[in-house]
């Protein structure tokens, strides 16, 4: 026999998978039945309920709450009402059944009040349509006649979880609910029931949107989005301005939205009036705020037109976003927060949503994507109505979700930071892009071998939800100018900008002077010193268009600093790059990009050099076998140790993890103690 716990699990799949039924982490379903108390022996009855911040599409056993019916449902007896409702839930931890599983979400109530096995509060776009309309409530009678009941807007919490249940036991012929400015509810006797239900109200709201709705609710089209790879080559051009600004309080990742949803609401004569509106679910704007910032632009105005207006447009949303926070906020509230948006629309080209990370970058522009879709529906058969400013602030600046953001763990060193490793395919990169994910960067792996930098990239999100949201590949050969360019266009679309830059692109050739050639010489020049200068340029021009800092780390050698025998190439090409890191730290320092580098020696094992032929050439020098290079390098130390990639990689993120923030122009050795090639 099926649990219950089985059946919400498969039920919250199901709706959870499409995006037609709610949005990613939004939403929560519920299930009631009985269990063994292993204290007593006897029967007790539980509600299984998704707890705080879960998504319904992936939800498991371990993102459940699961709390003791009776014990929650006392809590009617002790309600000190309305004015102090937000204490009910401190009181759900002493319902809890067991270790209680997940924290409880604030819609516990909800789902325990309402006398029905099985509920789902959903946030479909179609739902939240007639939810905002302005005369929503005569249309979910229209609609659903008295199959669903009409709830007005209520902020969520115990009182609206005892107004639900109310108004089932009033309507024991509905199925379900519209919950004004906010989403639907449905229940069942069984689980299959309650999908069923929660499909129908859905699917309904859907078909009348859809026969009644008139053609063009955003007006007219009055601009017409940029041809894609115009679209595309402008969006880059602009995100890293975009998110300089969306950062001057916090550091932020982007994401880069074109859809068509986005493209025509953008083309519409009414997008800057509706856009104004805000958003009204609070799963909507506790990710995207009140509103987004529009540029008044069309898509194809001069990039310099462009950048002067947004950063006017920037100045007077922090404006207003502060005087926002002061016609609201109380003795009480939380600090505000930050002023800067968290979507900006650009017609013409596209949408960027920002956030403490990828994940939340990209579910902000989902959540503005459904909000488009809301306003569409309302205004096809109505007008759109949103919430009140104040109610919206008193969810924004809620101190439940104040203390749902204290929970959170500390970000991690390079959270928010955006890393492009040169090389990263293998070797010395390789270790380096799986070092600055740890630490919480969102890792660009750029290599000539495209198949390998994506099998690097794969495994730096294996444990993502979207394994874009950790790491992408690019392919690229950093000897030529358009493909770092392309590059740096890709790494920009992907996350908003670059951050941190690694040099690590390199070969060897081992030949001495009267056996080297004049292509060995350009090949060695061509991919270390021409190919450092050519990312470490089109970086810069990102890093400065930021105006948030940056670091540039050059992956370069013992070789720089010591005359070893054999390696004129080499070694000259590595000197070049020395250099530069104290030319390059001379000249950005004062945009506050900080430019250092890592000497490494030895390092065989698992280096791409040394696997290409490198290795046999400098065994063969030293006289010794290939397998004991290795070794050979360390007992010519003095700790008398290998070096591996991951000491390289660890180099690189003492440099750029933040405790040497004031450090510029150093090489660092990583040698294991080469005396000769002491820098002095």
């Amino acid at each position: 026999m099926t649990s219950p716990v089985e059946m919400l699990l498969q039920r919250s799949h199901a709706l959870g998978s499409d995006p037609r039924n709610t949005n990613f982490a939004g939403g929560n379903t519920s299930a009631k039945g009985v269990a063994v108390d292993p204290v007593t022996g006897s029967d007790v009855d539980l509600m299984w309920v998704k707890g705080s911040g879960g998504d319904l599409g992936t939800l498991t056993e371990g993102g459940l709450a699961v709390l003791r019916l009776d014990r929650l449902r006392a809590l009617t007896e002790v309600y000190p009402g309305v004015e102090r409702e937000d204490e009910m839930v401190a009181a759900f931890d002493y319902c809890a059944f067991g270790k209680g599983g997940a924290a409880p979400s604030i819609d516990t109530a909800m789902h325990g009040l309402v006398e029905a096995a099985h509920v789902d509060h959903l946030h479909p776009d179609a739902g939240i349509a007639i939810a905002t309309a302005a005369d929503g409530q005569e249309l979910t009678t229209r609609i659903f006649g008295d199959r669903v009941v009409w709830v007005p807007w209520r902020r969520p919490g115990f009182q609206l979880g005892l107004d639900i249940a109310a108004i089932k036991d009033a309507n024991p012929q509905a199925i379900g609910c519209v919950l004004g400015g906010h989403g639907v509810t449905a229940w069942g006797e069984t689980s299959a029931e309650c999908e069923a239900n929660s499909l129908d109200i859905i699917r309904t709201a859907e078909a009348y949107l859809a026969e009644h709705g008139r053609p063009e609710p955003f007006g007219p089209v009055i601009g017409e989005p940029l041809a894609e790879a115009a679209r595309r080559e402008r969006a880059a051009a602009l995100f890293p301005l975009v998110r300089g600004l969306a950062s001057t309080d916090l550091p932020q990742v982007g994401h880069y939205t074109a859809t068509p949803e986005v493209l025509d609401f953008l083309s519409r004569e009414r997008h800057p009036e509706l856009a104004a509106l805000g958003t009204s679910c609070p799963d909507h704007f506790l990710r995207t705020k009140v509103a987004p910032l529009v540029l008044d632009l069309p898509g194809d105005a001069p990039l310099e037109e462009v950048a002067v207006r947004l950063r006017e447009l920037h100045a007077a949303y922090r404006e207003d976003y502060a005087a926002y926070y002061r016609r609201h906020a109380t003795a009480d509230s939380p600090p505000m927060r930050g002023a800067d948006p968290a979507i900006v629309l650009v017609p013409g080209v596209g949408m960027f949503s920002f956030g403490k990370d990828k994940q939340t970058a990209r579910v902000a522009g989902e959540f503005y994507v459904n909000a488009i879709n809301v306003m569409r529906g309302a205004e096809a058969v109505s007008s759109y109505a949103p919430i009140e400013e104040s109610e919206k602030f008193r969810i924004e600046y809620w101190e439940l979700e104040e203390a749902k953001l204290r929970r959170m763990p500390a970000p991690k060193p390079l959270a928010t930071r955006v890393a492009l490793v040169t090389g990263g395919g293998s070797g010395i990169g390789a270790a380096t892009a799986r070092r600055l994910a740890a630490e919480g960067a969102c890792v660009v792996v750029a290599d000539r071998d495209l198949a390998a930098a994506e099998k690097i990239a794969a495994e730096l999100g294996a444990k993502a939800y979207r394994p874009e949201d950790v790491a992408t590949a690019v392919q690229v050969d950093v000897t030529d100018e358009e493909q770092v360019v392309a590059a740096l266009r890709q790494a920009v679309l992907a996350f908003g900008g670059v951050d941190l830059i690694v040099n690590n692109a390199g070969l060897s050739l081992s030949r001495s002077l009267l056996e080297t050639s004049v292509a060995d010489w350009d090949l060695q020049h061509d991919v270390m010193a021409r190919g450092s200068f050519l990312v470490s340029r089109e970086s810069a021009r990102v890093m400065i268009d930021q105006g948030m800092g940056g670091d540039i780390v050059y992956i370069s050698s013992k070789n720089a600093v010591f005359a070893g025998p054999n390696n004129v190439a080499y070694g000259a090409a590595k000197a070049d790059q020395a250099h530069q890191v104290r030319l390059l730290a001379a000249e950005l320092g004062g945009y506050g990009i900080r430019v250092n580098g890592v000497n490494p020696d030895g390092v065989v094992r698992g280096s791409g050099i040394f696997a290409s032929g490198w290795g046999a050439n400098r065994a063969a020098v030293y006289g010794v076998p290939e397998d004991k290079l290795g070794e050979f390098y360390a007992q010519r130390t003095l700790l008398k140790r290998e070096v591996l990639p991951e000491h390289i990689a660890a180099a690189v993120f003492a440099l750029t993890g933040g405790e040497l923030s004031l450090t510029t122009g150093l090489h660092i050795p990583v040698d294991a103690g080469v005396a000769a090639a002491f820098l002095r």
